[in-house]
């Protein structure tokens, strides 16, 4: 896709918040497409990987607390845990969660539709320029007091 070029002057005058957001608006509504082919939600994704990465290790409560900051949609986590349940995706054992074989099967087939996004997003933007745009929202973020640091990957 032909994008207009424009100088460094006009570039530096636009309003970063209205770029980055509706960059997020973007990203994230392909993702969310994407998770809903399978049915699934961001928080639905987000429990699958942290499941996956430490099976037997997370409680709801704790997962939950983990996740909450992550959601823009108030979504009921509850419910969500109780969706992977009857799904057969995930088991909880003593109060432990731990991912299913249909459970890990899902967490891939979700996995390689939000990698495709991710491919689309990158498309025409080289290596050194996608990292120095995080590492200037990283450095944005934390001027004006959020956390700077990378997310957990399983987010």
């Amino acid at each position: 896709m032909a994008v207009t070029e424009y100088s460094q002057e006009e570039l530096a005058a636009q309003p970063i918040g209205a770029w980055s957001g509706e960059a997020y608006r973007r990203v994230v509504g392909a993702l969310r497409e994407q998770l809903a082919a399978e049915d699934l939600t961001q928080p639905h994704w987000w429990i699958l990987n942290h499941v996956a990465g430490q099976p037997g290790a997370w409680h709801r409560t704790a997962l939950t607390e983990r996740l909450t900051s992550y959601d823009d949609l108030g979504i009921d986590f509850g419910g969500v845990f109780e969706d992977l349940l009857a799904r057969g995706w995930v088991t909880e054992e003593a109060g432990l969660l731990t991912l299913t074989e249909a459970g890990e099967a899902g967490r891939l087939r979700a996995r390689e539709r939000n990698w495709r996004v991710h491919e689309r997003t990158h498309e025409g933007i080289g290596t050194a320029d996608f990292v120095t745009t995080i590492n200037v929202l990283r450095r944005m973020v934390a001027n004006l007091g959020g956390n700077g640091d990378l997310p957990d990957r399983g987010v």
